[in-house]
């Protein structure tokens, strides 16, 4: 930090994995607890102006398994490692913001922070182990049935895509105005909070396949509903999701498909998604724009 003296950071890394913070709960606690201590205790010792925006997770409330979406100000909580260490991270961006951001003495007037919590993030690109979309990818690959673990959980599925334009325009207005270092949803729309199941028959219908209800109850618990209120990002910052839960499947799917048979490049595959995110025939004609 002292080296490079950013004027932005975006902090994403994390263990983000629910079942794999079961076998390794204090490994993802030193990650995303400790990693984001680290780095904001590097922030506070800085001179000169950085707008810092910390990423974690829509998992960080006290989840009472109900139909209403979250919203900024309810209660925080997590009943497995991955959740209670992001809420916690969450407990530590707002103690740093309020003890070190400020004109006393012992803070920082150049340091601004805000935290955003993003839905259940699918698209291109993502192998991660037990998350659904790469787990139906490698099945259907291999032409075999999608196993599923839980069909009738529910979430609040968005394009990558869609977060990190929420991420960039929040560093941008927060830079701006001190006020909106706080905390952020960014969601998707309300009718893209689905069930896995609804995912898994959507993405059927651009590869087609089967799929295998492997439930299990004596499997590590993890939340069955789950889904966010973006009103505060729409009225605060203008920000709201550009795709509905049928295109955000098809994208996602069509990026895998094209990449697994050889018709584009990962990175042709994401230059193409981030052109239809912003409206243009090509990206490449955007930029000459």
């Amino acid at each position: 930090m002292a080296e490079t003296r950013p004027e932005l950071v975006l902090h994403l890394a994390a263990q983000p994995l629910v079942r794999r913070s079961y076998a390794e709960p204090a490994a993802t606690w030193a990650t995303n607890v400790m990693g984001t201590i680290h780095l904001l205790e590097a922030l506070r010792r800085l001179d000169e102006p950085c707008t810092a925006v910390l990423i974690t997770t829509d998992k960080v409330y006290r989840n009472n398994e109900w139909l209403y979406g979250y919203r900024e100000n309810d209660p925080l909580g997590g009943h497995d490692p991955y959740s209670s260490s992001k809420a916690a991270a969450e407990l530590t961006i707002a103690s740093w913001r309020t003890s070190f951001c400020g004109s006393q003495p012992h803070q920082s007037p150049h340091l601004r922070i805000a935290s955003a919590r993003a839905g259940n993030v699918i698209g291109g690109g993502d192998w991660a182990a037990d998350r659904i979309v790469p787990d139906a990818i490698r099945a259907l690959a291999k032409g075999e049935p999608i196993g599923v673990r839980n069909p009738a959980a529910t979430r609040p599925w968005q394009h990558v895509l869609e977060p990190l334009g929420g991420y960039l325009l929040l560093a941008e207005r927060l830079s701006a105005d001190p006020s909106l270092a706080e905390a952020f949803n960014l969601g998707p729309q309300l009718e893209a909070n689905r069930s896995v199941r609804e995912l898994v028959a959507e993405a059927l219908r651009h590869w087609p396949g089967s799929w295998a209800d492997q439930s299990d109850p004596q499997a590590p618990h993890e939340a069955s509903l789950l889904n966010l209120v973006i009103d505060k990002a729409h009225h605060q910052l203008g920000w709201s999701p550009r795709w509905d839960f049928a295109t955000t499947v098809e994208c996602t799917v069509g990026w895998y498909q094209q990449v697994q048979e050889a018709q584009a490049s990962a990175l042709a595959c994401c230059l193409n998604d981030l052109a239809a995110q912003l409206g243009l025939a090509s990206l490449a004609a955007g930029l000459a724009m």
